[in-house]
């Protein structure tokens, strides 16, 4: 959890400081997060299909056997980053152009990709070291790593953005220049960690390709990829529909938006973690406890969120008000914002449910939920867009109905214990 906060506390500390540049930057940025963010997550989909894998051969007993397969998750998304930064470099200002009006937001959009870019040559590699943590169950390092990205990107955005100590004034370009910076410093970081503390005899990492296994990776991991893509393309579509409103608007939903990556936070973390806890007891051969592990996991989940949403809406005004001083943008956000706190109670369930059944292996199951998912959500939020006067509040309903049809989805699949038998 720690460690996934620490990540998302790059773009938050992003969205705080470019609040305190311009309505043009704060908004701009949701838009480059977000497009940023649905690339991101097609490597961090296949390091989720790892991540099942190397936590089965983990539960298995077969500790040697882990070490191949990071090997060859390591491989694909060192590779894997060069191909999208590639693409992007290419393909993203003509892209952006399409679907965003304002001409302020479009420039400022771009000025962000254009550096941000660099950090899936960081990133990606990174994720395959996170897979091989997260499936041996040793998460410890990673909040230190991330802590450590969160301290630097502080200091690069302080520095970059507003022009300090000498440095120019590159102000939403300084963001991103500062966060491809982190990720740079936290992949560097891990790399000198596993080299002197992981045993590397014990799990056997040491070079080696292994065309098969790779294959098998991908098919597992195939389904991963898209949908995690899908999980983050919609809210990019989402900031595209809000940018028609106007400037203010964008700006008043990338608050709520950064706001609510931190409850996203506690939901991801322990659906991510449940992954492994899932792919661990059906290798162990307790597929009968998974159930009760679901239900655990829900528990803590409210435990931790909801006297941190009491707290969110007591103090609504102090906490949009640290994103930014422009009143028009603290007031549009504040309904959107209660919506989005209520939206955390249903999300517990759906995403610890839905990544019940990526840890079971059927990662094809979970893709076609979110097709269906994410087919309703579109529909949903073409019907708002076309019609006139509708507030941003109810623009935040889209997530609710979203993580509505994820719960009702992953349920009935799990219900049917069909999954119990799932080799991998």
């Amino acid at each position: 959890m720690v460690s996934l906060l620490m990540e998302q506390l790059i773009n938050l500390t992003d969205s705080i400081f470019l609040g305190h540049v311009s309505q043009i930057d704060l908004g701009a940025s949701a838009l480059a997060a977000m497009y940023y963010s649905a690339i991101y997550m097609l490597g961090f989909g296949f390091s989720l299909g790892a991540q099942v894998v190397i936590a089965r051969r983990n539960g298995e007993g077969k500790y040697t056997e882990v070490g191949k397969v990071f090997y060859q998750a390591l491989i694909f998304l060192s590779l894997f980053a060069i191909v999208v930064f590639a693409l992007s470099k290419l393909f993203s200002p003509a892209l952006l152009r399409l679907l965003i009006t304002s001409d302020n937001i479009y420039q400022a959009t771009v000025r962000y990709i254009e550096w941000r870019d660099y950090s899936f040559l960081f990133a990606f590699p990174l994720l395959a070291i996170r897979s091989f943590f997260i499936g041996t169950t040793n998460t410890k390092i990673l909040t230190a790593n991330s802590i450590v990205m969160v301290v630097c990107n502080i200091v690069f955005n302080y520095l970059l953005i507003f022009g300090k100590a000498g440095f120019p004034r590159f102000e939403i370009s300084g963001a991103a220049i500062g966060s491809s910076l982190a990720g740079l410093v936290g992949l560097i970081f891990l790399i000198i960690y596993m080299w002197k503390h992981v045993d590397k005899k014990r799990y056997g990492i040491h070079a080696v390709f292994d065309l098969k296994l790779s294959l098998h990776l991908l098919g597992i991991s195939v389904w991963t990829m898209i949908r995690q893509f899908f999980c983050i393309a919609p809210w990019f579509l989402f900031f595209v529909a809000i940018e028609h409103l106007g400037e203010c608007e964008l700006a008043s939903a990338n608050v709520v938006r950064s706001i609510s990556m931190l409850f996203f936070v506690i939901v991801n973390s322990f659906a991510t973690t449940n992954i492994s806890l899932v792919s661990n007891l059906i290798g162990a051969k307790k597929s009968e406890q998974v159930m009760q592990t679901c239900r655990r996991v829900i528990n803590l989940d409210y435990a931790i969120g909801i006297p941190l949403i009491i707290l969110a809406f007591i103090f609504s005004d102090r906490l949009l008000g640290l994103f930014t001083n422009d009143t028009e943008v603290i007031q549009t956000a504040f309904y959107p914002f209660c919506v989005m706190l209520s939206t955390f109670i249903i999300s517990v369930p759906a995403y610890t449910y839905c990544n019940t059944v990526i840890g079971t292996g059927n990662t094809k199951i979970a893709f076609l939920f979110q097709m269906i998912n994410i087919a309703i959500y579109l529909l949903y939020l073409f019907i708002l867009s076309r019609s006139p006067n509708i507030p941003l509040a109810v623009y935040w309903t889209a997530e609710q109905l979203y993580v509505l049809v994820l719960l009702a989805l992953s349920l009935a699949y799990l219900k049917r214990n069909k999954w119990q038998s799932k080799v991998l």
